[in-house]
């Protein structure tokens, strides 16, 4: 009842209150949360030996699965703000609970195992793709005739790529990719938070004029009730600056897999709602920086014994260098919110 009467207010005024409870509900939980999750992980999320030997005294003992604040908060104002009855918005939520189930049980077998690397590779992807594959089906079935299958390139009003049924696989590696991007980038205090802060802002804003009937002033396809999703945005910006306020140095409590794999999954999944997947590769650019040195460091090292990198994901090798923590946190959110203007200037 109480979803159906705040449905009845402008998208503006929803958004808006998304944002707030989402903030201050998560500000007030976290908390409690973070007692509970002391009680029940006495020795703390296990930190990689092969890390930074920092870390190993800097991030001990420190509890993981602070993801459920985040989760938790931003699923229920989505619920409250937003109108459940656009199947996007039920998307949205199947996407953030099946990926951040999968995280939480990647982490809950860390924690209780002690071991960096629980569940295996195949496991995870199996799940992420599985999930991928239902939530690219039905976005791909409910989007209007004629843009279902569509690419569409920032900045190139005109110029779009139809991939008919290639389509679909498409959405299904765009929605797993960004997943896995996010989870290398969360492994240093609230630099994945913060990173998300900056690229749901936008997003938020594409999915809101994707849904305006004037969309095409906008360089955007217009995609009916699409508008929805940015109280969907709102609630997990909410959500993860509230999350940030015991993610911020030293951290408190570390998102784990539970939040970074859902979080980066519906940022995906936003993407191919809008069909802005390509945008997501400029304002996520970072994510995509922190992918590709995995990728480089795995070849290079295979190919020649050798490290590319002093250490990967990226943010590890600037550490190496005699970066502080701090230093490679702001500087990464500056590089953010850089690519986030460059983006945003598909709306001009």
């Amino acid at each position: 009842m109480i979803a159906l009467y705040f449905a009845q207010f402008p998208i503006y005024y929803r958004i808006l209150g998304a944002f707030l409870f989402a903030l201050i509900l998560s500000l007030a939980l976290g908390g409690k949360l973070i007692e509970v999750l002391r009680k029940h992980q006495k020795l703390g999320q296990p930190i990689r030996e092969d890390g930074p030997q920092s870390h190993l005294k800097t991030k001990k003992g420190t509890p993981t699965m602070g993801g459920l604040l985040i989760l938790g908060t931003s699923v229920l104002s989505v619920f409250l703000f937003a109108n459940i009855s656009y199947h996007f918005v039920w998307v949205s939520i199947l996407v953030l609970i099946m990926y951040g189930l999968t995280g939480f049980i990647d982490d809950y077998w860390k924690v209780t195992r002690q071991n960096s690397n629980a569940m295996t590779a195949k496991m995870k992807l199996f799940l992420q793709f599985l999930t991928a594959l239902l939530a690219a089906s039905i976005i791909t079935a409910a989007t209007p005739r004629g843009i279902q299958t569509i690419v569409t390139f920032p900045y190139l009003r005109d110029f779009f790529i139809n991939l008919s049924w290639l389509y679909v696989p498409f959405a299904v590696v765009v929605i797993s990719g960004a997943s896995n991007a996010v989870n290398l980038s969360d492994g240093l205090d609230g630099l994945a938070s913060g990173l998300l802060i900056i690229a749901f802002s936008v997003f938020g804003a594409v999915a809101y004029f994707c849904g305006l009937h004037n969309a095409v002033d906008y360089n955007m396809v217009f995609i009916p009730r699409c508008s929805e999703i940015a109280v969907v945005c709102a609630s997990l910006i909410g959500s993860c600056l509230g999350f940030l306020y015991f993610n911020k140095p030293k951290a408190r409590v570390f998102m784990g897999d539970t939040g970074s794999l859902a979080l980066g999954a519906i940022l995906g999944t936003v993407a191919v709602m809008t069909k802005h997947e390509v945008l997501l590769a400029v304002v996520g650019g970072v994510f995509v920086a922190e992918t590709v040195s995995v990728i480089i460091q795995v070849l290079y090292f295979k190919k020649t014994g050798k490290r590319f990198f002093r250490m990967a994901p990226i943010h590890h090798h600037f550490e190496q260098l005699g970066w502080s923590e701090k230093k490679v946190v702001f500087s990464f959110w500056g590089t953010a919110l850089v690519l986030a203007l460059i983006g945003s200037l598909i709306f001009i």
